[in-house]
């Protein structure tokens, strides 16, 4: 099998000047691997390059920098060097095995062969790679997985699992992204993953919420988050979770043809953020969906004091809740609220200072919400004669 020809790093030329350097020169092998063979494959759009050589990194800095290339070496203990050709950078990882593992970080040595790099790697479908004329070369089986969108460990699951515990919330990402829905879980690697659960516990919260986030902002992860509650991983990662509202929030998205919102997923099933390492903006947006959704006022008002997305959040919340649909004719007037601009500052009441003209002002912007918007500044200006 070979990349589909538009591929666009296969001719791009700072790629092939790297190529060069290692292959041409040296006579050393240098492969595409992992996601970016895997993407193109699948014609998934975006993913960066990673490239597999079987150049010790001594020597792929040196052939870059013969070549004429800057070469950085950003990992070099782990066998990675940064190539920078044309202003870009090209990670090269000599081939490598696991000598020992604890479940976090591993420590490895150079491989003395492509199927031995495969090894150490998670899935079969991120075991595949390919030569710069696109040739695909599969050393452990997996494009028969590929083809059928099924996700698999490398060999034994518990195994896999065991060497980074990070990798039983990657099959659930990767399973929601990448896998046919209907061939469902494999049983034998669930239970795998029911028996490695402790595991989870030594996972940073930052690795925990990059890969929720992943998860989470899928076209439809509601199944497999359904998966992690049945298997105990959904309780272990967020505590308190519950996946049950997830599914109608994805359709409700759906049907409004929304992009997938991953806080407003996350917001679906926990009300608690502990544990998990989010932005500021984050933070904010999360809390703000959640006030919105179970204890806020009308739309147009969240609309207009906390903008529109989380405005279509809470309504699709609120929706899911009641159930009852959504309907794509109220986000027109949403987005109307959302744009709103009170028309009255302090200076257009001069009569008033302080605490008084503050509050009259606030009883002024009611007013003004209450008529959707509607009223003008001189309208305004009339009813604040008559408080």
């Amino acid at each position: 099998m070979r990349l589909p020809p538009q591929t666009p790093w296969l001719t791009d030329p700072d790629v092939r000047a790297v190529f060069q350097a290692v292959t041409g020169t040296g006579g050393y092998g240098l492969y595409f691997v992992g996601g970016c063979v895997r993407n193109a494959l699948m014609g998934v759009a975006g993913s960066d390059i990673d490239l597999a050589t079987d150049a010790p990194p001594n020597q792929v800095m040196a052939l870059a920098q013969a070549a004429g290339l800057r070469a950085v070496p950003t990992g070099i203990d782990h066998g990675t060097v940064t190539v920078v050709s044309g202003g870009n950078g090209f990670e090269i990882t000599t081939f490598r095995q696991d000598v020992q593992t604890d479940g976090r970080r591993a420590r490895v040595s150079f491989a003395a062969s492509m199927t031995q790099d495969a090894r150490r790697r998670d899935f079969t479908i991120n075991a595949l790679y390919a030569d710069l004329s696109g040739q695909v070369i599969d050393p452990l089986g997996g494009l028969p997985d590929l083809i059928a969108r099924r996700v698999r460990f490398i060999e034994d699951a518990g195994a896999r699992i065991r060497e980074d515990y990070l990798r039983i919330l990657r099959f659930f990402r990767f399973h929601a992204h990448y896998a046919d829905p209907a061939l469902g879980f494999d049983a034998a690697t669930l239970d795998a993953i029911a028996r490695n659960l402790d595991g989870l516990a030594a996972l940073s919260s930052e690795r925990v919420t990059s890969e929720l986030r992943k998860l989470l902002g899928a076209g439809d992860p509601a199944p497999a988050v359904a998966a992690m509650r049945q298997t105990g991983v959904l309780a272990r990662v967020l505590e308190g979770a519950d996946d049950r509202l997830l599914a109608p929030v994805v359709h409700a998205e759906a049907t409004l043809s929304l992009a997938p919102d991953w806080l407003l997923r996350l917001a679906a099933i926990t009300a608690l953020r502990a544990g998990l390492r989010l932005t500021r903006n984050e933070i904010r947006h999360f809390e703000a969906l959640h006030k919105a959704a179970f204890d806020g006022p009308a739309l147009s008002e969240v609309a207009y004091r906390q903008g529109t997305e989380v405005a279509r959040g809470a309504m699709i919340l609120r929706a899911v809740l009641a159930g009852t649909g959504v309907d794509c004719r109220d986000l027109p007037a949403l987005a109307r609220a959302g744009a709103a601009v009170f028309p009255l500052r302090g200076g257009d009441l001069p009569a008033l200072k302080g605490k008084a003209l503050g509050a009259r002002l606030r009883q002024l912007e009611e007013i003004w919400i209450a008529s959707d918007f509607a009223l003008d500044k001189q309208a305004l200006l009339n009813r604040a004669r008559t408080l």
